[in-house]
């Protein structure tokens, strides 16, 4: 290595832009590269999300319909046969509370728990949650278990 054939370290220099406005000479003189006339050549533009220059924007064109529930209670669903998959990997016994599932990481602390009956369950459970499917409860009970509402 010498003063012939020293270079920068890979990724510490940029190309630098383009300088516009610099003479005719330059290429990028008179509009600087903005063209001419119109809202995109002016200081200060920045085009609004969803603007479409004037033309009516899909966002009011299609037709509004609907309302929602302030009063709506969304729910976890955990199915009964994630419940079995947790007994065959020995992470629960015989019961399986709120608390239990918040630390399994099937529900959040504030969420509320939904038990669903897609699957079979083969272990008796006494499971605790704040809503059952008629078909979950009836699988639980079926399985020798206790469903148990919050």
């Amino acid at each position: 290595m010498d003063l012939s054939n020293l270079k920068p370290a890979k990724g510490s220099t940029q190309r630098e832009g383009k300088r516009l406005g610099r003479g005719q000479g330059s290429g990028k003189a008179g509009t600087s590269g903005r063209g001419h006339k119109g809202a995109k050549s002016r200081s200060g533009y920045s085009k609004k999300v969803g603007f479409e220059g004037g033309q009516m924007p899909l966002q009011r064109r299609v037709p509004k319909f609907g309302f929602t529930n302030i009063n709506r209670k969304e729910y976890q669903g955990i199915n009964i046969d994630t419940l079995q998959k947790l007994v065959d990997d020995k992470k629960i016994k015989d019961t399986i509370d709120f608390d239990t599932m918040v630390s399994l990481r099937l529900a959040g602390k504030k969420e509320m728990v939904k038990i669903l009956g897609r699957g079979e369950l083969k272990a008796g459970l006494k499971v605790s949650a704040h809503k059952f499917t008629a078909s979950a409860k009836q699988a639980i009970e079926a399985a020798g278990g206790e469903a148990i509402t919050l």
